[in-house]
Order: C-alpha cells, then structure tokens, then sequence
C-alpha cells in the first residue's frame, strides 16, 4: 500500500470504529435499557446496559463533576488528539499495522468521550464475558478497541524489538 494513503486509511478506519461503537450504544440503549441481563453460551457471554460515570470497571466514579470532566474527558481528548496528530504527520514512517493499532486506540477513546461528552459523563456498556463467578466488568465497543489496539501495539513493538536484537 502507498504510503500517502496512510493517513487516509487512519481517517476512515477511526471513523468507522466510532461509528460502530455509537452504533451498538444506540441498540443497547434501545433493546437492553432497563430491562433484564440477556445470557448467550450458558451464560458465557451477557449482555446488561449499565452506565458508567468513572472509568474501568467504576473507578472514580464517585468524583466531583468537574474533576470527573477533567480527568475522563478533557485530559483524555488532548491526549488522543496529539496522538492522532503524531500518527498522521508520521504515517509515512509508521507500518499500516502500527497504524492500525494507533487507530484501535484512538476510536475507543473518542467513543468514550463522545458519551462522555453528550450524555452527562456517563458511557453505555453492555458487555459481559466470564465463565460462572469468573466475569469481566461490563464493557462496550469502544472498549474492546482500545484494548485490542494496545495488545496489537505491544505485539508489534515486541517483535521490532526482537528483530532489531537478533
């Protein structure tokens, strides 16, 4: 692939995964709000509409409305920002995997955001994965992609290293 076309590629595929995650918010808001938890697998997979004013899993949920802006949104969006402005200016340099992976990260952020921002700090999750008393904390969209973005990332800066060693 061209390396002009990397920006291009980090704009739509960021665009895409925000899409999707104000996509599934919407349907959880719609099909899972107050009502009861829905099992799939045996109960493996849940799915359960919470919001959440904190960060993962609730922490800091119980700050004052002004730090809670600060530290869950402001900060955060400078941050995804500059790095957002750090991939496209570097994207010449960047694979399109690392590229990917930065792209993972800053979607999942922005979508947070976005609830953050338009719904009074609060974020829709719906997503729960365990097996009996062995569970995740209730999740969304935006979640997986930030996770799966610093997994990608970890993996990708792994094997550079190890190949660079080697």
């Amino acid at each position: 692939m061209k390396k002009s076309l990397h920006p291009l590629l980090f704009i739509l595929f960021s665009l895409t995964l925000i899409s999707w995650d104000r996509a599934t918010k919407v349907l959880a808001k719609e099909h899972l709000m107050n009502k009861e938890p829905i099992s799939y697998f045996h109960n493996t997979i849940r799915l359960q509409y919470v919001e959440n004013t904190g960060a993962a899993m609730s922490l800091g949920d119980d700050l004052p409305k002004t730090a809670s802006l600060w530290l869950f949104s402001i900060l955060p969006l400078v941050i995804l920002s500059s790095v957002a402005i750090y991939a496209i200016k570097r994207s010449k340099e960047l694979s399109v995997s690392k590229m990917m992976a930065i792209a993972l990260i800053f979607s999942g952020g922005i979508g947070n955001i976005i609830d953050r921002l338009m719904y009074d700090r609060h974020v829709a999750d719906f997503l729960n994965v365990g097996i009996n008393n062995f569970r995740t904390g209730i999740f969304n969209f935006a979640d997986m992609c930030v996770t799966a973005g610093v997994i990608m990332f970890a993996v990708l800066y792994y094997k550079q290293k190890n190949t660079k060693t080697v």
